[in-house]
């Protein structure tokens, strides 16, 4: 038996696994869920892009996911370059320290956030304490609380990925860089960045897409005056039954994380060329 074969046979139930537990029914659900028309789909589809009240869930959605993916690098990123620098002996527990709120659930995370961003949580004390503010402040159920909320959830994605592409950076190349004259912002942003730049594109696609897509996070902090197509995606299918407007949103979503997806791609290609 040839290695292709071989190589062709090992695959198989691997890729059925894909096709017949992801592939289908995310297609199913998408394109033509239970007990509606095959068509309504599409026509709900219509109907939702020119709703005004859509279209600002759906503004929201990206506005806070690109917030989100913003924040995560701008302080994720710098952690990933100290870990990636320190002697070898500190990187597992630096590396495990950060990744460890992914061992975490989702929702005692969320929860935590309730105590602290809520009227009388611990921020809002320390304001009026400070005389910042006249009375107990309320951040939870704004745009702010999402934000704060899926930054710390997706955090340790950015650090882990912006990490794994740091660390194939030669560390010499930028020693290199500062012996021929450059100082360290030229020799980092000439030398470090460009060489990390494809995997830090990766870290700020899935933070983004996590941000997009996700639910509990948004649903408990961001409540019923700040939606996203995540939670609106959940009145559709679980209070109002509406499976066709429902898998409408999938489907926005769907489309912007690969729109996302592709303007990535083809910038860690481009970084790759240069």
């Amino acid at each position: 038996m040839s290695r292709k074969v071989t190589v062709g046979l090992l695959l198989v139930p691997g890729l059925a696994l894909l096709v017949f537990g992801f592939l289908y029914p995310f297609i199913t659900t998408l394109f033509a869920p239970p007990t509606i028309e095959d068509t309504s789909v599409l026509g709900r589809l219509g109907e939702l892009v020119g709703d005004s009240f859509v279209l600002t869930v759906a503004a929201r959605t990206i506005r806070v996911a690109v917030v989100v993916t913003v924040v995560c690098l701008v302080f994720g990123f710098p952690v990933a370059y100290l870990i990636s620098r320190v002697p070898a002996r500190w990187r597992g527990l630096l590396l495990a320290m950060s990744i460890f709120p992914l061992l975490l659930s989702n929702v005692v995370r969320t929860y935590s956030w309730l105590v602290i961003l809520g009227r009388n949580g611990l921020i809002s004390q320390a304001l009026v304490a400070l005389g910042l503010a006249d009375e107990p402040v309320q951040l939870l159920y704004t745009e702010l609380a999402l934000v704060i909320g899926l930054a710390q959830l997706f955090m340790p994605m950015m650090i882990v990925t912006s990490y794994s592409s740091l660390s194939q950076v030669d560390f010499r190349l930028e020693e290199a860089a500062r012996g021929l004259g450059a100082s360290a912002g030229r020799a980092f942003r000439r030398v470090v960045l460009p060489l990390a730049l494809p995997g830090v594109l990766v870290g700020a696609t899935l933070v983004f897409a996590g941000s997009v897509t996700a639910f509990t996070t948004p649903m408990l902090l961001g409540g019923t005056q700040n939606r996203t197509l995540a939670t609106l995606l959940y009145e559709y299918a679980n209070v109002k039954l509406d499976w066709a407007a429902a898998s409408a949103v999938a489907l926005i979503m769907t489309v912007i994380v690969l729109v996302v997806s592709a303007v990535t791609t083809r910038l860690s290609g481009k970084a790759k060329v240069v």
